[in-house]
């Protein structure tokens, strides 16, 4: 059996179809449902198990399972409880790498983009303790995945206790079906939808950088469904251990991503550019773009889908049907 935490949410959804379309069906899900869109995101999906957060290590006292993939996190970049979140995304995960390691279960685990900070230090997935110290995040989730990512690395160095295989993914700007659930935190693509295709204009941030144009301000959007083959990959390959970027390697822009969507509903781009709010002025990342040298030397060689063929297969199978959920 698999079990995935955060199995109701986002990527954590989409694990499981991926799973299921292997054959795979001995899955436990570890999520509050908590909304009607959460417990579509499962409604397709075939698994074994679905149990809270809280029963978690009691769930798992005396199993033997496949694998672990921790993808259950408070995710929001904008949450202010430090004790909340660091329990959540720190100390929660670090008894589950224990629990793994004693029983020698490997462990896959989500960290994030948010760890790089603004991105002036680029964005080069060196595991080593030196390395990543030298990473600042900008908000408290990205702090909380950091300080994981160091604690696991450090023992590791150390030659601490550690699950046969470890893994830490440090997903870019994923995005793709089953991710309504997220309100605010969904992706630019799904929260403009509405607008596009009502014939309204989509709205894009202005640019406070003369060198960027507005709506010039560039990602490393990464299809869900390729993000998910990451984890797969991983799954095949139990030798392979570190912390990893998943990201396409190429960073387009806003005003990318909004063209391809027009251009899947087959209508005239109209698009208006707004003040960045008050908020995010000097906490705003100007580019993202993961370097993959790692995960290739690691040995993974599947292509990443580009963005304009992932907009568009997002908007045509999903999107723009009655039914949205994979």
């Amino acid at each position: 059996m698999i079990l995935i935490t955060g199995g109701a949410g986002f990527i954590g959804s989409n694990l499981i179809a991926s799973l299921n379309e292997r054959g795979v069906t001995d899955i436990a899900v570890n999520d509050h449902l908590g909304s009607a869109a959460k417990e579509r995101n499962l409604a397709k999906h075939r698994y074994a198990d679905l149990f809270p957060p809280e029963d978690l290590f009691r769930w798992i006292e005396g199993k033997k399972l496949e694998a672990v993939l921790h993808m259950g996190a408070i995710s929001s970049t904008t949450v202010t409880d430090e004790k909340a979140v660091m329990a959540a995304n720190f100390e929660l995960p670090m008894r589950l790498v224990d629990w793994c390691a004693h029983s020698k279960i490997p462990l896959i685990y989500a960290s994030s983009a948010a760890t790089y900070g603004d991105g002036t230090g680029g964005f080069d997935d060196d595991g080593a303790p030196a390395a990543l110290k030298l990473l600042q995040p900008l908000n408290l989730y990205g702090r909380s995945k950091h300080r994981f990512d160091i604690a696991l690395a450090e023992r590791a160095r150390a030659g601490g206790a550690m699950p046969p295989q470890w893994a830490g993914l440090k997903f870019f700007n994923v995005f793709g079906p089953n991710e309504y659930h997220k309100g605010g935190m969904r992706s630019v693509l799904a929260k403009s939808f509405p607008d596009a295709k009502a014939g309204r204009p989509v709205r894009l941030f202005k640019s406070g950088r003369p060198d960027v144009a507005d709506g010039g301000q560039r990602r490393d959007f990464i299809y869900v469904l390729d993000a998910a083959a990451v984890v797969l990959w991983l799954l095949d390959h139990p030798r392979v251990s570190g912390i990893y970027n998943v990201g396409t390697g190429r960073a387009e822009s806003f005003k990318d991503m909004i063209l391809a969507l027009f251009k899947a509903l087959k209508c005239e781009p109209r698009i208006e550019y707004i003040d960045m709010p008050a908020e995010l002025s000097g906490r705003y990342q100007y580019l993202t773009q993961a370097r993959m040298e790692r995960l290739r030397k690691a040995g993974y060689d599947a292509a990443f889908t580009p963005l304009a063929a992932a907009v568009e297969d997002y908007v045509t199978r999903f999107l723009d049907r009655d039914d949205p959920y994979r």
